[in-house]
């Protein structure tokens, strides 16, 4: 693991690397973006609404045309990127906070695997998350980065794929919550 200046937090994991930075997710240079969407495709706020303002009408478009019944909690679906330097937008969904005893861990961990099943379908050789569900949805910081990064490294040990993935954490305290949690999954 490698912290410095800059805010970066990385771990190899076989011929793969995770990397934690702090940043707007639409500013990466990556295969493709994580949406953190919500289970109509319709847009919204916070990471999703970003997105879809730096990317374009195309991906509603998309979305519209190829999902019309949307996408439900815990999976993904792919689509193009418009106008982000990525060439696709993985939009997935993870659920709304209700305590903790509504099946969100796994509904969580599910939407990670399932992006991850799309990049490595799409041969994406970086892929870029938001931390799903912590925003509007309200999942608790700590657990959602220990569901989110336990999740990301075993699919790399299994997979082998893809290269590069990258937590783009907007704030300060949550890029903090994921270094502390990847540190601690690092110790234990």
């Amino acid at each position: 693991m490698v912290a410095n200046e800059n805010r970066l937090t990385e771990l190899t994991v076989g011929a793969c690397r995770l990397e934690l930075c702090q940043g707007d997710i639409t500013d990466q240079v990556v295969d493709a973006i994580v949406n953190a969407a919500n289970s109509r495709l319709a847009g919204g706020g916070g990471v999703d609404g970003a997105i879809h303002r730096r990317g374009g009408p195309s991906i509603m478009a998309e979305t519209k045309a190829k999902y019309p019944e949307g996408c439900p909690t815990g999976s993904a679906v792919i689509s193009g990127a418009g106008n982000l330097s990525a060439k696709y937008v993985i939009h997935a969904v993870g659920p709304v906070w209700q305590g903790g005893n509504a099946g969100e861990a796994k509904l969580l961990a599910s939407a990670y695997q399932k992006a991850l099943d799309l990049a490595v379908q799409h041969d994406c050789q970086s892929v870029a998350f938001p931390a799903l569900s912590t925003g509007a949805y309200s999942y608790p910081l700590v657990e959602a980065a220990q569901i989110a990064l336990r999740t990301v490294i075993e699919f790399l040990r299994e997979r082998q794929a893809p290269p590069l993935v990258r937590f783009v954490l907007f704030d300060r305290h949550t890029f903090d919550v994921f270094a502390q949690q990847l540190a601690q999954l690092q110790a234990g």
